[in-house]
């Protein structure tokens, strides 16, 4: 059996705390929390995990964990203008990296690291955990129906994705102030924009609407957008155009929130609510209950997703579309462990984390001129 691989969690906010450092702290068999980059060593990571996290080392400054040879992962989890410089000192070390999302504020700055990872055969991974929850391994299943199915959607010519929150007031953190890769287009757009790629591929055109419809804190930080994709059709495998509507609203009033609508040839899928793992995680007070506790990930009846299929009759049919299997962030650590160790294929590949960043400097280039942008083939 392969030793635990020693990692170093960069950054202590709701990413280190929720997204982080609980799911290396529930696979000991794969990780150990090694250390902690916090500004002060009063710890707000021992603070949240108590006993857990005794044994770790807390790291003031970046030289430390540079210079520590033990270190094998680091982990970055900080403000978004960082990620670059901090993952590209970590990779110069030599030691294997994870970034968070958005992996940097500019696409070149991806594709630097890249190189640099690839130069040092190093793994460089991509924390695009949104691949790993239940919702959406509902909605692949769904469209990976056989066209024969009665509940499939068809050819799909409409997809719509959301996630939309209700917040008046500002949070007076980093997220607030404008730097290179602030705004909601880099904080959840990134999200929604991963998914649209990984169903679709690459859009033929972009149009873009970005703003800060608040009209408080600094006007250059957005906090709504809708962004569309545009598919012209290639047939045989698309017959239809196809139409990608990827929006996030900080003043939704519903509960709970739309999440999915998408719309095929032969039915419309419509799902409401998001993955539970983060307030699984919020709620829990020992990580082992990640993966020893049967309800976590796990979505609820009452969330599925639900169906309406046209008959050959001309008869609408409506049904539940059920999200059967868990969601289960553990599924991506797992995945970088094995590539770490034993060479395996990432599960989120950097040029596809870096086509995200591509999308949304896009994406802002079309609020910026006013216009539809053409998105380059690759």
């Amino acid at each position: 059996m392969s030793t635990p691989i020693k990692t170093c969690v960069l950054g202590t906010g709701l990413g280190g705390l929720v997204f982080h450092i609980p799911f290396l702290l529930a696979l000991p068999h794969l990780f150990t929390l090694y250390a902690v980059l916090e500004p002060s060593r009063s710890s707000k990571a021992r603070a949240r995990w108590g006993s857990k996290m005794d044994a770790v080392k807390i790291y003031e400054s970046m030289e430390e964990v540079l210079a520590d040879e033990v270190i094998e992962l680091v982990v970055v989890t900080t403000p978004n203008e960082t990620h670059h410089g901090l993952a590209r000192r970590a990779l110069e070390a030599g030691k294997h990296v994870m970034v968070d999302k958005p992996v940097t504020a500019a696409a070149q700055q991806a594709r630097e690291l890249a190189e640099l990872a690839k130069s040092r055969n190093l793994v460089l991974a991509a924390y695009q955990n949104r691949r790993f929850e239940a919702d959406w391994f509902a909605l692949r299943s769904l469209l990976s129906l056989p066209m024969t199915s009665p509940q499939s959607l068809g050819h799909v010519y409409e997809f719509e994705s959301r996630h939309d929150r209700y917040r008046t007031f500002l949070k007076g953190t980093w997220k607030d102030r404008a730097a290179p890769g602030t705004g909601l287009v880099y904080d959840l757009g990134s999200h929604l924009i991963d998914q649209a790629l990984v169903l679709f591929g690459r859009p033929t055109k972009i149009t873009a609407f970005i703003q800060n419809v608040r009209g408080i804190g600094d006007p250059n930080v957005d906090d709504c957008f809708t962004i569309y994709f545009h598919y012209t059709p290639f047939p045989p495998n698309r017959p239809h155009s196809l139409t990608v509507i990827l929006r996030s609203h900080i003043l939704s009033v519903s509960a709970p929130q739309l999440r999915w609508v998408v719309r095929g040839t032969q039915g419309t899928y419509t799902k409401y609510g998001s993955d539970g793992q983060e307030g699984h995680i919020r709620a829990m007070s020992d990580p082992a209950q990640i993966t020893e506790n049967e309800e976590y990930g796990k979505e609820h009846e009452g969330m599925w997703g639900t169906l309406e299929n046209l008959r050959e009759d001309g008869e609408v049919v409506t049904s539940t579309w059920p999200t059967e299997k868990k969601g289960s962030y553990t599924g991506l650590y797992v995945n970088v462990a094995n590539a770490i160790r034993n060479g395996t294929q990432l599960m989120v590949k950097w040029e596809e984390a870096t086509a995200v960043i591509e999308m949304i400097e896009l994406a802002y280039l079309s609020q910026k001129e006013g216009r539809t942008v053409d998105v380059t083939r690759t």
